[in-house]
């Protein structure tokens, strides 16, 4: 089921989105880890959480990809509602990719490695989401080098320059 839900949320943001390179861009993880899951789910199962988990990180993906994260109507609904100068959609965006992997990581590598829960483990995680993290950084900036001015909609820099 969440399969179908990620291919249709995927497949709907597809359409018409505000930028198409942008929207190819923010896709991405989603076109090289749902199949990564599919499969592996046999040989790698993981939680009923952490599939969840996985499939919320895509359609928050899949939801500013469309719109890019700067004009996605959640973020100014959370800036009505909260009074911010800005949309700040992306900053749900950067939580989950800091979350999500982290609870996934730990998981494998409880299952898989001969962590404990506990310090080391700890330490793994949070070295792997950073590292994680820069990768992304990297091909943001190498994006910003090759797209220059259209840049701007795939790093969302919303005045955060």
């Amino acid at each position: 089921m969440l399969t179908v839900l990620v291919v249709a949320a995927a497949s709907a943001s597809a359409w018409q989105p505000f930028s198409g390179a942008t929207w190819v861009m923010e896709v991405f993880p989603i076109f090289v880890g749902l199949p990564a899951l599919v499969v592996l789910h046999r040989r790698l199962p993981l939680t009923a959480p952490v599939y969840r988990l996985l499939a919320l990180w895509a359609l928050i993906l899949a939801l500013g990809g469309h719109y890019t994260y700067a004009r996605v109507p959640l973020g100014f609904w959370l800036a009505d509602l909260f009074g911010f100068a800005r949309n700040h959609y992306d900053r749900i965006a950067h939580f989950a990719q800091g979350l999500i992997p982290a609870i996934l990581f730990r998981e494998l590598l409880l299952r898989w490695s001969t962590l404990r829960r506990g310090g080391w483990l700890f330490v793994v995680v949070s070295s792997m989401c950073l590292a994680l993290s820069a990768c992304y950084e990297f091909i943001e900036w190498g994006a910003a080098l090759a797209l220059g001015v259209g840049a701007r909609e795939f790093l969302g820099t919303q005045g955060d320059v």
